[in-house]
């Protein structure tokens, strides 16, 4: 059975291994192909929008572009999963099929009773990909969780690709994170009934495990349900990687987040999207509380 809202949980993450962080690939980002964005404080579009992917919910993270200039907006691959909410190995989990429809909502906690503001396409799964070439890493397996949705061509003009509060991003982590980095990110989920302060997060990172892979964090407040694939900035306002589990155990309250240079080179070099890029944000970065 599929679950509405599919942030991990559970014992799955216990189950994450601590390895020494190795250094993160190099990921190309280059200003926007596109001339002009929506403004962003209009924009319909953006990081922290909520996206519905067969009544399942998640919570955008970054906009990405590529050489042809079409417009992307990233979430968490197990956002299309048709398993339970443990179900966190890439490499085996079933998901939804490129090509199935997604919608960008505002202001509800379902489809129904929200404000659909666009509409896009599944086009690109971590999953989906690593099932596709007999991906065996362990930690790509259990880490990789980033799919990209191609905003309808009526949509583009809605999206604006900065991180709502905080601004950014400004360009792309890829060092990784040490323990007491602070970090920051924006939520949406529907569990906190359109309450807009409880969006902006600021954390704690607690180190990079899984080879580079993952970042743990404490944040005020936690990720819950529905926050999967929410953006993370570190400190000067990079993007840090994407909301992907929620822990119980052995690190109660804390959130998996997992590495977007880790998650982006993979996509560059398998996902068949010639210039894939992580777009930065016209607005700037402003870690202020």
């Amino acid at each position: 059975m599929r679950t509405p809202t599919k942030l991990l949980t559970l014992a799955s993450a216990a189950l994450l291994t601590t390895a020494v962080a190795s250094a993160s690939p190099a990921v190309a980002m280059k200003k926007p192909a596109r001339a002009t964005w929506a403004p962003a404080d209009t924009a319909a579009i953006h990081p922290g929008v909520m996206m519905y992917t067969e009544g399942a919910q998640c919570t955008a993270n970054f906009v990405y572009t590529d050489t042809a200039g079409t417009t992307y907006v990233g979430y968490a691959a197990h956002c299309a999963g048709l398993g339970e909410a443990t179900d966190t190995d890439g490499c085996t989990s079933e998901s939804l099929p490129l090509g199935t429809k997604v919608d960008f909502v505002e202001d509800g906690s379902l489809v129904s009773d929200g404000t659909r503001v666009g509409g896009g396409t599944l086009v690109y799964s971590s999953w989906l990909t690593m099932q596709k070439r007999g991906e065996k890493d362990a930690d790509t397996c259990a880490y990789n969780d980033l799919a990209l949705v191609k905003v309808d061509a009526a949509d583009v003009g809605k999206v604006n690709p900065s991180i709502p509060f905080w601004g950014g991003p400004v360009g792309i982590n890829t060092t990784g994170t040490a323990a007491g980095d602070t970090v920051y990110s924006y939520g949406n989920s529907s569990l906190r009934a359109g309450v807009e302060e409880l969006s902006p997060k600021q954390g704690t990172s607690l180190g990079t495990e899984g080879n580079g892979w993952s970042h743990p964090v404490y944040t005020v407040t936690p990720g819950v349900p529905g926050d999967s694939g929410s953006a993370f900035l570190d400190a000067e306002g990079n993007a840090l990687g994407t909301l992907s589990t929620l822990a119980l155990a052995p690190l109660a309250g804390s959130n998996g987040v997992g590495d977007i240079a880790h998650e982006l080179a993979y996509a560059q070099a398998n996902g068949g999207i010639a210039g894939l890029r992580l777009v930065r944000g016209t607005e700037p970065f402003s870690p202020v509380l």
